[in-house]
């Protein structure tokens, strides 16, 4: 019989601009992990000792981020050696799943306590560096190979374009779009202003002492006008004469900004956490993962919710709220139209249009806010999913307890 996996807490730094100058450029992106699992382990007043494994997410496993970042994070928060670590890449959708293995993994009795984790500091190692790694050898820069390009002959795309694609397929206009990214901005500063986002974010300290605990990313100011004024991002006249009746929607306001950022969640066996006097906040439910078109990389939420709900016996209707990753607000739309789900319900506080997609922090980011949501509102059932490159998804529901 296997055991209950349950959530004890989640923790994340605030989202930096993922440029130099960002507030959190200046901090290693092991450091800004570290930061997260010292205060995950401190704030619930857990021995590191304890833990049997820290399995974080990471897209740009290479320079600052490379040689397991997760485990150069542990053990710069201070962990015991014996504690193992391993850096996984399912790209944006990477410290999701690394919580879905955690959270398997007690539920297969591997585990008793285990913490999934993600880190990307694009400010650093910027977006696209693991394939740009051999800049002198140009036949070895190809991440696909022969096969790949035998299987796709017309050739993949970027996600913007995948994204670009899509809103060709389901009519997605600009004004659709930009209204979006509008209300991610709205939300998110609303929820700001509350302080929502008080139970989950955690200061960093830069080395100079001064103190981030705000996120740099959410725009109060923003208005349709603003975001109507953006040139398109992805259109190259290459692009242009390949796809001659795209239209090029996509902008850098209706796409979610390169972040800097880490988070963190503890997970481990109800059974554990009563012997520890420790209170889980919610449980996992369910887990799904799929394959999609590597073309329209970004529709993997569509069938990824499909099999979710199949496998969990809830339906749409059942859930309480919804984190769909803002990668660009086409995605978020293409899967309001074909899943019927309520609008109001979906990313509440604003999703990473406003608060930043750190990619490899991005699962157990949207994993914090969805719990926290759920506990102000009394909400019993929560869904996150993410499009991740290459066409893929994950899915995950969790109940609050």
């Amino acid at each position: 019989m296997s055991n209950e996996a349950v959530i004890i807490d989640v923790v994340r730094t605030a989202s930096g601009r993922g440029k130099p100058g960002g507030s959190l450029s200046g901090v290693h992106p092991a450091d800004l992990l570290a930061g997260v699992l010292s205060e995950l382990v401190t704030r619930n007043g857990l021995d590191p000792a304890l833990v049997d494994d820290v399995i974080g997410g990471c897209v740009s496993q290479v320079g600052e981020q490379g040689y397991n970042v997760t485990r150069t994070a542990l053990l710069s928060a201070g962990f015991p050696d014996s504690v193992p670590g391993a850096t996984i890449d399912r790209q944006c959708g990477s410290s999701q799943q690394a919580a879905t293995f955690a959270a398997q993994g007690v539920m297969a009795g591997s585990y008793d306590i285990v913490i999934a984790c993600g880190v990307e500091s694009m400010s650093r190692v910027p977006l696209g560096s693991s394939i740009r790694a051999n800049q002198n050898d140009e036949a070895r820069d190809d991440p696909h190979g022969l096969r790949m390009r035998d299987r796709y002959p017309d050739g993949l795309v970027n996600q913007g374009v995948s994204a670009e694609l899509m809103n060709q397929k389901w009519k997605l206009g600009r004004g659709e779009l930009d209204a979006f990214a509008a209300r991610s901005h709205r939300l998110a500063a609303a929820a700001a202003e509350r302080g929502d986002f008080g139970g989950e974010l955690r200061p960093t300290t830069l080395p100079g002492g001064r103190v981030v605990d705000a996120d740099e990313t959410i725009r109060p100011g923003t208005t349709l006008a603003s975001l109507a004024a953006l040139p398109p991002a992805f259109r190259t006249d290459a692009l242009a004469a390949r796809f001659p009746k795209l239209d090029w929607h996509l902008t850098a306001g209706n796409s979610s900004p390169l972040t800097d950022g880490a988070s963190a969640a503890l997970i481990m066996s109800a059974k554990r956490a009563a012997e520890l006097g420790l209170n889980p906040r919610a449980r996992f439910h369910s887990f799904a993962v799929t394959g999609s078109d590597p073309l329209l990389m970004l529709t993997g939420v569509v069938p990824a919710t499909r099999r979710i709900l199949e496998r969990s016996g809830l339906s749409i209707d059942d859930l309480d709220a919804y984190e769909v990753n803002e990668a660009f607000a086409t995605v978020p739309l293409v899967w309001l139209r074909e899943t019927g789900a309520d609008p109001a319900l979906l990313n509440p506080r604003g999703g990473a249009i406003a608060l930043g997609h750190a990619l490899g922090s991005s699962g157990t980011r949207l994993l914090g806010t969805l719990l926290n949501h759920l506990e102000l509102t009394g909400g019993r059932w929560g869904l996150q999913t993410m499009c991740e490159g290459g066409g893929m998804a994950n899915a995950t529901i969790i109940e609050r307890l």
